[in-house]
């Protein structure tokens, strides 16, 4: 090569790969029923072949919730896909129907508005719909007014279907534990007559429901659902008037077809009440007086805080451990946080922590820069919060997460003066008693 040639040097040029579209599915079964569980799981199948097989589109997950109704409050997987959304980490979801995403005409078109604004489409399989189309809005907020009136016609009818039954001194819920429903009447399974009857006669003994739970559950015995007994259970049973051989039809009903929230029947619906309907597991005088121990525990019990600041973070509250919600416990007028799998089953279950509520408000107060606290600017600016043994881990609606670190106070730290002053005495009083004592023997 001559020093007047010109060397050329070759350039590769990368070809731009377009960028992969984030598509990931939303699933949602109504109840917790074994059927609609297997429904569930060939839904989650399903949208996790169909992503995953699609050209050009990166699989970011199914989000799949079970819940009672189409209001976002009780779909956590709901509020996970939002805030993936809102962090972008979403650009497309699909889902069955607008029924499974949600039945309420206005809560739909916020979501959709929402997720349009993020340039997050949403295709709805049955519709056949793309909510970030041009006519997409209009013609989802037509369909979406007809199936929370189809719901609401489903729910009449339904509600039509069960007081005719009581009027005919029907049950409605057949699946009793202890009884078996044939042929329009409960009959007795004799091995679980014996449990029930074991529940009243340790309760009247003076066991609590979490002891009677705990020692069931050693012994290996199951629920009518084949879980583990919790306190919540045995409460049921101790209160189930159908023990007696008598029935006492629609105590409860359902406010209305969006949130379908129980509420206890104060005279607003006739109740219908049928003697010796079935054989009894439980005479009239032992039930009524275990009826009447609860009503003196419970009127034994503390007066606890206001409602709102019960529930500041109910819900909220997540184990690192078991992945279980926590739950409030008030213990000497200390409230704490406690993990329910730990509550119910004992730390063989869970070996988590109790959070101190104090503790709690301070880290969130400091987190979210807030003079106070309530329940409204809590859940407005948090998702979840993730308890671990050293450390809280706050998730934002924002997408972002924030870790603080936290530790018990010393038990000198934490004593006011009062508690200091009533300690002394009752030292106090404890010496006096011993001389006594002593002064007493050495007469003697």
């Amino acid at each position: 090569m001559s020093k007047n040639d010109t060397k050329i040097k070759r350039v590769r040029h990368r070809s731009t790969l377009p960028r992969k579209k984030k598509v990931a599915a939303y699933a949602r079964v109504s109840t917790g029923k074994e059927a609609m569980l297997h429904s569930l799981s060939a839904q989650v199948s399903y949208y996790s072949n169909l992503i995953q097989n699609k050209r050009g589109w990166l699989y970011m997950g199914v989000y799949v919730d079970e819940a009672m109704t189409g209001t976002s409050k009780e779909r956590p997987s709901f509020l996970k896909m939002m805030n993936d959304a809102r962090a972008g980490k979403l650009d497309m979801i699909i889902t069955k129907s607008i029924s499974r995403f949600a039945r309420n005409t206005v809560t739909l078109l916020e979501t959709i508005r929402e997720l349009k604004a993020l340039n997050v489409d949403v295709y709805f399989e049955e519709q056949r719909i793309h909510s970030i189309s041009a006519d997409g809005e209009l013609v989802l907020t037509f369909l979406a007014s007809y199936a929370q009136e189809e719901s609401r016609s489903a729910s009449e009818n339904l509600k039509w279907s069960i007081r005719n039954r009581f009027k005919k001194g029907l049950a409605w819920n057949t699946y009793v534990y202890g009884y078996e429903y044939e042929n329009g009447t409960f009959k007795v399974i004799k091995e679980e007559a014996e449990i029930v009857k074991e529940i009243f006669a340790s309760y009247l003994g003076g066991e609590g429901t979490l002891a009677i739970a705990k020692k069931l559950n050693e012994r290996g015995v199951l629920t009518k659902l084949n879980n583990k007994w919790r306190h919540n259970s045995i409460q049921i049973i101790l209160r189930n008037y159908l023990y007696t051989g008598n029935s006492l039809l629609q105590t409860t009903y359902k406010d209305n077809h969006l949130t379908k929230r129980k509420v206890i029947n104060n005279g607003v619906l006739p109740k219908y009440h049928v003697e010796n309907s079935h054989e009894p597991i439980i005479d009239i005088d032992t039930f009524n007086k275990v009826q009447h121990l609860i009503a003196e525990k419970q009127k034994n019990t503390k007066v606890r805080t206001a409602r709102d600041e019960k529930t500041l973070y109910r819900g909220m509250l997540v184990c690192d451990k078991c992945g279980k919600n926590y739950n409030r416990r008030i213990t000497k007028n200390k409230a704490y946080w406690i993990c329910s799998t730990y509550n119910f089953y004992g730390k063989e279950s869970c070996p988590s922590k109790q959070i101190p509520e104090d503790i709690l408000n301070e880290i969130v107060k400091s987190t979210l820069n807030l003079s106070s606290l309530n329940y409204e600017t809590v859940n407005e600016r948090l998702t979840n919060i993730i308890v671990q043994d050293k450390q809280v881990k706050l998730s934002l609606k924002t997408g972002q997460e924030i870790t603080v670190p936290w530790a018990y106070q010393s038990r000198s730290a934490s004593w006011t003066p009062e508690m200091r002053e009533k300690a002394r005495q009752k030292a106090m009083k404890g010496r006096n008693k011993n001389e006594k004592d002593n002064s007493n023997t050495t007469n003697n």
